[in-house]
């Protein structure tokens, strides 16, 4: 009998407990929430990180070109014929035989672009060392026309075909030549 008594005590503790469980769920739900929002707002950050130390490194050791990696969401200088030039990749999304990109390319010090041609190549990564894969790299040249008025800052829509944008692992832009007017 002691026992029946003991746990007809523990039913109104019982209930009184979860009706105050209730009522927090929803903040409960809330919080789990906010903790996923800011897992994935870190694992973007430590992967972005990664990738602006594979950038940093590749154009440490390149005395050629400027290593793009998507990911970085950064400009990285490069000298050339032009002076110094800062580039940068945006707008990079899906195609259907690869991927399409949007690259920036500023003079440094807002001087004025001439005319020029550049070659642009690119491939994956090795996911372990974060080296560049020859194999299956690609290139293609591009040229940039004079303008009538002055501009510091042109845009080069790319196509880089048989990579979709979760495979793009580089964009390396080289070989950038100020053409003459005749």
């Amino acid at each position: 009998m002691a026992g029946y008594l003991k746990k007809a005590s523990l039913l109104p503790l019982v209930a009184l407990l979860a009706s105050c469980a209730s009522p927090q769920q929803p903040q409960i739900n809330r919080l789990h929430n906010q903790v996923g929002k800011l897992n994935n707002e870190m694992q973007q950050l430590t992967e972005q990180a990664t990738a602006l130390t594979r950038q940093n490194m590749l154009n440490g050791n390149s005395s050629q070109g400027a290593w793009l990696l998507p990911a970085t969401n950064t400009a990285v200088p490069l000298q050339s014929q032009l002076g110094e030039v800062k580039l940068s990749l945006s707008h990079i999304e899906n195609e259907a035989n690869g991927t399409r990109a949007i690259l920036h390319i500023r003079s440094a010090g807002d001087n004025n672009l001439p005319a020029f041609s550049a070659t642009v190549e690119w491939g994956e990564l090795d996911p372990t060392t974060g080296k560049p894969l020859q194999v299956n790299s690609q290139s293609q040249t591009f040229s940039v026309t004079a303008s009538l008025l002055p501009r510091s800052e042109v845009t080069v829509p790319l196509r880089l075909s048989n990579l979709p944008p979760e495979q793009l692992g580089y964009v390396r832009v080289h070989d950038v030549v100020a053409q003459t007017q005749p």
